[in-house]
C-alpha cells in the first residue's frame, strides 16, 4: 500500500512548525504505526535528511511514551489502542495521515512530535504517592480490602501517564489523569490518611502547570488508551471539596 503523511515538523521549541508532506510506499497492512514511521525515517536518513522525531519506548501499549495526533485524535482512529498498537490495517490505500503532537499549553513541543510531559511527573510528585509505613508485600496483602475498592483502585491504576486526555481536551485540562492517579490511592486503606490533602496538592500543582479547568466534555474517557472513566473526576471534586472545608487535611 502507498500513503502520502503530512508531519509537523518543528525543530526546536523557540522554532515555527509546519507540516511536511511524505509519499511513502511499499508499505504493508502488517505494519504497526511506529514501525511504518521507522521505515519512514530509514528512508530519510539514506537521503541525508533529518529523520522525524518521536517518543517510543515499549512499543506494547504499556509506557504511554508514543503519543501524537493521528487525523486529529490522539492515538488515532481506533479506541482502546495506543499508537504504538495501532497498525496500517486501519488505513486504506491512498490515505492522507496527518501526524502532529500532542496540543496543549502545559505541553510545549520540544522537536516535531516530541513534547515535554514533564508536567504530569510534577502534579505525581505534589501528593502521588503514601508516605505511611505500609509494611512489606506480606504484611500489606494482610490488610483486607474490599473487591469493589481493589477493583476501583486497579481500573484507576491502568492510567499509563499518555497524556491523550489532555490532547483530547478542548480546555487541556488534566483532570482525568490526575483523578485516576488520586483514585488509585484514595481507594485502598493505606492511602486513607492522606487523601483529601492529596487531592488539594496534587489538583493546585495542575493548576500551577497551566493545565485547563474541566467542563465534562468528555472527550478525555473517550480518547483515553485504557478507557479510565470520568466517574474518577466525580470522586476527585468530593474530594477537593472536603480538603477546601478541611476536612480531614492538613494546608
Amino acid at each position: 500500500m502507498r500513503i502520502a503523511l503530512h508531519v509537523w515538523r518543528q525543530v526546536n521549541a523557540g522554532a515555527r512548525g509546519g507540516f511536511e508532506r511524505y509519499d511513502v510506499p511499499g508499505i504493508t497492512e502488517h505494519m504497526s504505526f511506529l514501525e511504518m514511521l521507522d521505515v519512514v525515517n530509514e528512508r530519510l536518513v539514506e537521503q541525508g535528511k533529518e529523520p522525524i522525531a518521536f517518543e517510543h519506548d515499549c512499543r506494547e501499549g504499556i509506557c504511554g511514551s508514543c503519543g501524537m495526533v493521528i487525523n486529529g485524535e490522539p492515538h488515532g482512529p481506533v479506541r482502546r489502542v495506543t499508537a504504538c498498537q495501532l497498525h496500517m490495517r486501519s488505513f486504506a490505500d491512498g490515505d492522507e495521515i496527518w501526524l502532529e503532537p500532542w496540543r496543549a499549553r502545559a505541553f510545549p513541543v520540544l522537536k516535531d512530535l516530541v513534547v515535554d510531559r514533564s508536567a504530569l511527573d510534577r502534579i505525581i510528585q505534589a501528593g502521588g504517592y503514601i508516605s505511611v509505613r505500609a509494611g512489606s508485600a506480606p504484611d500489606a496483602n494482610a490488610i483486607l480490602i474490599p473487591k469493589r475498592n481493589a477493583d476501583m483502585a486497579f481500573d484507576a491504576a491502568t492510567c499509563i501517564g499518555c497524556g491523550a486526555c489532555v490532547a483530547a481536551c478542548p480546555n487541556g485540562s488534566a483532570m482525568l489523569f490526575s483523578a485516576a492517579k488520586i483514585a488509585h490511592l484514595a481507594a485502598i486503606p493505606q492511602g486513607e490518611p492522606e487523601r483529601f490533602r492529596r487531592a488539594y496538592q496534587m489538583v493546585a500543582q495542575m493548576d500551577a502547570e497551566g493545565f485547563g479547568s474541566c467542563t465534562n466534555h468528555g472527550a478525555c474517557e473517550v480518547a483515553c488508551p485504557k478507557e479510565i472513566s470520568i466517574d474518577f473526576i466525580a470522586t476527585l471534586n468530593r474530594d477537593l471539596v472536603r480538603a477546601e472545608l478541611g476536612w480531614g487535611a492538613e494546608r
